[in-house]
C-alpha cells in the first residue's frame, strides 16, 4: 500500500514538474518583449522566481526522490528496456530545467542573446518528453 502512496505522490509532482516547464519560459517569452524596468519584465521577473522557487524546483526534486524510491522498492523494474529509456528522458528534462533556470536568470541580468524562437521551439519539448514517457511506463513497448 505505501508504493501506491509514493507512487501517487510522484505522479503529482510529475504534473507540477512538467506544468512548471511548460509556463516558466513563456514567463520569460514575455519577459523578453519588454525592457528591464518595465511593469511586464519585472511582474514576470517576479512570477518566474516564485514559479521556480515554490514549484519547479520543489518538484523536481520531489520527482527524483519518490522515483528513486519507487525503483529501490521494486528494482526489477530496470530489467525492461523502457525503463531505462524513461530515465534517459528524465535526466534529458533535468537538463532542460537547467537550461531554463540558467537562460531566465540570464534574461533577468539582461545577459541572455537567446532569441524569442528558441524559447519557443525548446518550450515543446517537455510536453514530447511526457507523451514518450507516459508511452514507455504504460506500454513498455520493450
Amino acid at each position: 500500500m505505501l508504493y501506491l502512496w509514493i507512487k501517487a505522490a510522484h505522479i503529482i509532482f510529475v504534473v507540477a514538474w512538467m506544468a512548471g516547464l511548460l509556463v516558466y519560459p513563456r514567463y520569460k517569452i514575455h519577459q523578453l518583449a519588454s525592457q528591464p524596468g518595465d511593469q511586464l519584465f519585472e511582474t514576470m521577473k517576479d512570477a518566474a522566481a516564485r514559479l521556480r522557487r515554490v514549484i519547479l524546483l520543489p518538484s523536481m526534486i520531489l520527482v527524483w526522490v519518490l522515483g528513486i524510491t519507487l525503483v529501490m522498492q521494486n528494482p526489477s523494474v530496470f530489467q525492461g528496456g523502457w525503463m531505462w529509456a524513461k530515465l534517459a528522458l528524465v535526466v534529458a528534462i533535468t537538463g532542460l530545467h537547467g537550461f531554463y533556470v540558467k537562460t531566465g536568470k540570464q534574461i533577468d541580468n539582461g545577459t541572455s542573446t537567446i532569441a524569442v524562437r528558441t524559447l519557443k521551439l525548446t518550450n515543446e519539448l517537455p510536453f514530447i518528453a511526457l507523451i514518450l514517457i507516459v508511452i514507455l511506463v504504460v506500454v513498455r513497448p520493450f
